[in-house]
């Protein structure tokens, strides 16, 4: 399985919580990280103290789990565009953060691994929500 990262689990994962580690290692055949990901989290890393810390161990997991950064392209802007209409017409709010790891995730065809049950209602992408 085509296992894309959201940002809280790509935490869960470097804080060792098991179900899901367990989870990244029974179902990641191959494992991506959106670009948008990337940011999010070394926002978070550079408004905490241990900034350089954190950011070598994002490196040291990208590395050692073979992780894939999706790059955001013309395809997954218009995915973006499409989910992102859709999101509207329905008056279903996500974060915009969210709308653009969606949009990553349907041009990798992947599922992506979350907490957010927002997710839900959000069409065309395949989640697993982890609770």
């Amino acid at each position: 399985m085509k296992l894309v990262l959201d940002t809280n689990i790509y935490c869960d994962f470097a804080e060792g919580i098991a179900e899901v580690v367990d989870t990244i290692a029974e179902n990641g055949d191959l494992i991506f990280m959106p670009a948008v990901v990337i940011g999010e989290l070394v926002y978070g890393f550079m408004k905490g103290t241990r900034q350089r810390f954190n950011e070598n161990k994002l490196k040291e997991v990208i590395q050692r789990l073979g992780i894939e950064i999706i790059k955001i392209d013309e395809d997954i802007a218009r995915k973006y565009a499409s989910i992102y209409l859709s999101l509207q017409i329905k008056r279903n709010k996500i974060p915009i953060n969210d709308v653009w790891i969606a949009a990553s995730s349907a041009g990798v065809g992947g599922t992506l691994l979350t907490r957010d049950k927002h997710f839900e209602v959000v069409e065309g992408v395949d989640t697993m929500i982890l609770t």
